[in-house]
């Protein structure tokens, strides 16, 4: 059973704007560290931006002043605001959760410890 379901990928020109959301029927938002992370074939998974319980968030440098992360608590979704895209962006975006709940953004963001629970992804595509 898919715990992490992601939406709202698609295709954009450069500068253009979408917003991801990640909706999560077994964990509560408010409790644990959550993420987003991308990946395109032949490159290392990066982690964007990743957001604790109280709001304290992280961010890759590559995306910092165009993106951001957020939730919705009573809704139990993750966001993604990405805006002034680039083609650079494009890639399958995943959100994570540490169900342990033991990681800080910096390192859940980082894969430092693993153990990560996983989205099956959404695409997007940015042409120039």
């Amino acid at each position: 059973q898919v715990q992490l379901v992601e939406s709202g990928g698609g295709s954009v020109q450069a500068g253009g704007s979408l917003r991801l959301s990640c909706a999560t029927s077994r964990y509560s938002t408010s409790s644990y560290c959550m993420g987003w992370f991308r990946q395109t074939p032949g490159k290392e998974r990066e982690g964007v931006a990743a957001i604790d319980s109280d709001g304290y968030t992280s961010y890759a440098d590559s995306v910092k002043g165009r993106f951001t992360i957020s939730k919705d608590n009573a809704k139990n979704t993750l966001y993604l605001q990405m805006n002034s895209l680039k083609p650079e962006d494009t890639a399958m975006y995943y959100c994570a959760v540490d169900p342990a709940g033991l990681q800080t953004p910096e390192e859940l963001r980082g894969e430092t410890y693993g153990g990560l629970d996983w989205g099956q992804g959404t695409q997007v595509t940015v042409s120039s």
